[in-house]
């Protein structure tokens, strides 16, 4: 066993699958604050059942994200101390700077907005979720800052053989960071899309199939009730059919807000980390060509084992240069590069453990930069596809009764998740075998860069990070099953099960459904703010 990779599993599980929480929470919240916000403005009581609907597995999520998200700055201490000790005094500012402002500001404001609804006045309740909402964003900065700051090191210098953050500036507006950013926003929005249209595609084809909805001779819907079901009124319609449509407007939008960020960051990767820009490219020689299919030898990192079999030429250089002629460096021109500047072996150091004087491979596993590359893109465009797709089959305002294009809209959810998952596990492993790269700017910090294999905690063996690793794995496997059966219930509940007074609806319309009695001499409160928040 090797402690190393033991780690390293262990810090990619459970980062993966914390982060699959953290792009819906952000994108999610903001649809959901736009929402709330339409309905203060306008009194559309369709929008207030959006809100409380779309809030509630928001809520869900949140939490969800909370707990899982506790292990990520504990294992820095736990498996990856000597790290801990070289980016300490870059990261303290970042960090901190997210837990104690924008995480703390998050959470307080969301606790205002999930106890509040008839506690405070509708502007500031409405306030509460916004300020929540903008916390998670720069929530989102701090963390993005300090990843990136590993990507390309800034404003330091290097004393004792540790960068000390000299230009707090240079660090929180790394030109990385501030592509990022929106990057990984308009990716959260891309989930919080598909997630919408997927779950109201459901309720849409729930509707048809139980004959509430049905269509006249032209095709157009005709919107039913069912007075004897909670909350499967007109109204409800209008929601899942209205969520549908703004859904996929957002995953059209958020694409092409990623694609265009995407595109910043490739040129942006060519200067700084060129290798992971040819290892994505699985690009062995210079060259201008695109790669749309190369194969080769499973696990091998001889670069000459691979075959380029479809290519498109002036692509890769488009989207290193911003040209169809530039030469881009392949894999073979850059190894002697980094040799030289970086070594041919990992130096005779202690702090490398068993690895001291081993061979440093430069090569990422380019199965996994390769096709993350491409599973990204792919996952995103399917998503974008799928939304311009829904929005033309639902010009007449309801879904096909097909099952099969239900299911399918369903799993489209998982679609931009995929995305946003390959994207992060391509990032980081092209990073290797730098866990700080080096910034390569000849008038940058040169010096700065450390290799993964020596950030690893020494004084923690293999079997113990094996038992970490195996029960932090069980412990996620639970988290998944409550939230996703959490889930389930409510998104099957339907709007019903996010507000409880719909269980109480009145047959007349014009009857206040919040106050009614309750048939022993009282009156019951059916919108108590407690049946929200549980």
């Amino acid at each position: 066993m090797d402690a190393l990779e033991i780690a390293r599993w262990q810090f990619g599980i459970t980062t993966v699958y914390h982060f699959m929480m953290v792009p819906l929470t952000i994108g999610l919240g903001l649809v959901v604050a736009v929402m709330q916000t339409i309905w203060h403005r306008t009194g559309n009581p369709e929008y207030l059942r959006m809100t409380k609907f779309w809030g509630k597995l928001f809520l869900i999520n949140f939490i969800m994200g909370v707990a899982t998200g506790i292990v990520q700055e504990f294992q820095f201490g736990m498996a990856w101390s000597e790290y801990s000790r070289f980016v300490g005094d870059v990261f303290g500012a970042p960090l901190a700077l997210e837990a104690l402002l924008a995480f703390f500001v998050e959470s307080t404001f969301l606790g205002l907005w999930i106890f509040g609804w008839k506690q405070l006045k509708p502007q500031i309740h409405l306030a509460c979720l916004w300020v929540a909402v903008v916390g998670s964003m720069f929530s989102a900065y701090f963390i993005i800052v300090a990843n990136s700051w590993m990507q390309h090191p800034v404003g330091v210098e290097m004393v004792d053989g540790r960068p000390v953050m000299t230009d707090a500036w240079a660090v929180f507006t790394n030109n990385t960071a501030l592509v990022a950013v929106p990057h990984t926003l308009f990716g959260a929005l891309a989930v919080a899309g598909g997630f919408l249209l997927g779950i109201a595609w459901y309720h849409l084809w729930r509707r048809r199939r139980d004959g509430i909805d049905t269509v006249g001779p032209d095709g157009t819907v005709i919107p039913g009730a069912a007075p004897h079901i909670p909350g499967r009124d007109r109204t409800d319609h209008s929601v899942w059919i209205r969520s549908l449509r703004i859904g996929a407007v957002v995953a059209m939008i958020s694409f092409a807000g990623t694609a265009v960020t995407g595109d910043i960051q490739g040129k942006l990767m060519f200067e700084q980390q060129p290798m992971k820009m040819a290892a994505a490219e699985a690009a062995c020689h210079d060259g201008t060509g695109f790669s749309v299919l190369s194969i080769g030898n499973l696990g091998s990192q001889n670069c000459d084992d691979i075959v380029a079999v479809v290519e498109v030429p002036g692509i890769l250089s488009f989207l290193a240069k911003g040209d169809f002629s530039t030469e881009v460096p392949g894999v073979n021109t850059l190894l002697p590069q980094y040799q030289e500047k970086y070594g041919t072996h990992l130096p005779d150091n202690p702090i490398y453990g068993e690895r001291a004087g081993q061979e440093i491979e430069y090569l990422p596993v380019m199965e996994v930069t390769y096709w993350g590359f491409r599973m990204m893109i792919g996952f995103g465009a399917l998503a974008a596809l799928a939304a311009l797709v829904a929005l033309w089959l639902t010009l007449k305002g309801t879904v096909p009764q097909s099952r099969w294009l239900m299911r399918l809209a369903v799993f489209g959810i998982l679609a931009p998740f995929g995305a946003n998952a390959a994207g992060w596990i391509f990032t980081e492993m092209g990073r290797q075998p730098f866990v700080v790269a080096p910034n390569p700017d000849p008038n940058g910090i040169d010096q700065v860069f450390m290799f993964t294999a020596a950030a690893v905690s020494p004084g923690v063996s293999a079997g113990e990070l094996l038992g970490s690793l195996i029960t932090l794995t069980v412990v996620y496997a639970v988290l998944l099953v409550v939230e996703v059966k959490l889930l389930v219930k409510f998104i099957r509940g339907g709007v019903a099960s996010a507000m409880p007074e719909l269980n109480h609806a009145p047959v007349d319309e014009n009857e206040d459904a919040t106050s009614r009695d309750d048939g022993r001499g009282g009156t019951t409160h059916a919108d108590d703010v407690l049946a929200f928040a549980y």
